[in-house]
């Protein structure tokens, strides 16, 4: 019988965060979506003001 290994949610997202650590270029990648993303939303923010 296989052991169910149960993982609670701040253990995985430290696990992810030493992932990332160590990936300088997959975190490169996550903060220029985070970017585009904020600027579209400013944009939208913008348009709609007008």
């Amino acid at each position: 019988m296989r052991k169910i290994l149960q993982h609670s949610f701040d253990e995985l997202v430290d696990e992810n965060k030493k992932e990332l650590e160590e990936d300088p270029v997959l975190l490169t990648e996550i903060e220029e979506r985070l970017e585009e993303k904020q600027m579209e939303r400013i944009q939208e923010k913008t348009i709609e003001q007008e």
